[in-house]
């Protein structure tokens, strides 16, 4: 009787050891999968980017005429919707960047709209003017009422990205 006591803990013990192994062995291939991303502008990669947080921070100290270079991750908040040819990502709080793309080279499609993204260029911070407003506001597909509304120059949080990977 008492062989078969220890047979049967033997049994469990092997049982869920084995069960524990699989697990561990499916969650390190789960760890081990890379992420797909379509490509625009100059190839770059997804390793040592900032947050969205980090990135809102580096704003914080920066003047107009300074810049960093340096690449960061956020979602799109918003594509122009003519031509792709500028986006504005989330930073947090309330707050974005508007990004265009280094000498007009590249666009991004348009409905990339809620996409996460890895940009890679120079921030910088500017003015904009109320042409550019409009202009952008027209571009985004925003009403003649809406676009007459803008009156103001705007303090921008500004990108010229080089390379962008959005995830598939």
């Amino acid at each position: 009787m008492r062989k078969i006591i220890i047979l049967v803990i033997a049994t469990v013990f092997t049982l869920f050891s084995c069960k524990n192994e699989k697990e561990k062995n499916e969650s390190k291939s789960i760890d081990k999968q890379e992420v797909s991303y379509l490509s625009f502008g100059d190839k770059i990669n997804s390793k040592q980017t900032l947050s969205k947080i980090e990135m809102a921070e580096k704003y914080k100290n920066l003047k107009e005429g300074d810049t960093l270079t340096l690449k960061f991750t956020s979602s799109i908040n918003e594509v122009c919707k003519k031509k792709g040819c500028w986006m504005k990502l989330d930073l947090g709080a309330d707050k974005e960047v508007m990004v265009r793309f280094k000498d007009y080279g590249f666009f991004m499609p348009l409905n990339a709209d809620g996409r996460e993204v890895v940009v890679n260029g120079k921030a910088y911070v500017s003015t904009t003017s109320v042409e550019e407003l409009r202009h952008f506001a027209k571009d985004a597909g925003k009403t003649e009422e809406e676009i007459l509304k803008i009156t103001d120059p705007e303090y921008t949080l500004a990108f010229e990205a080089d390379g962008v990977l959005m995830k598939e």
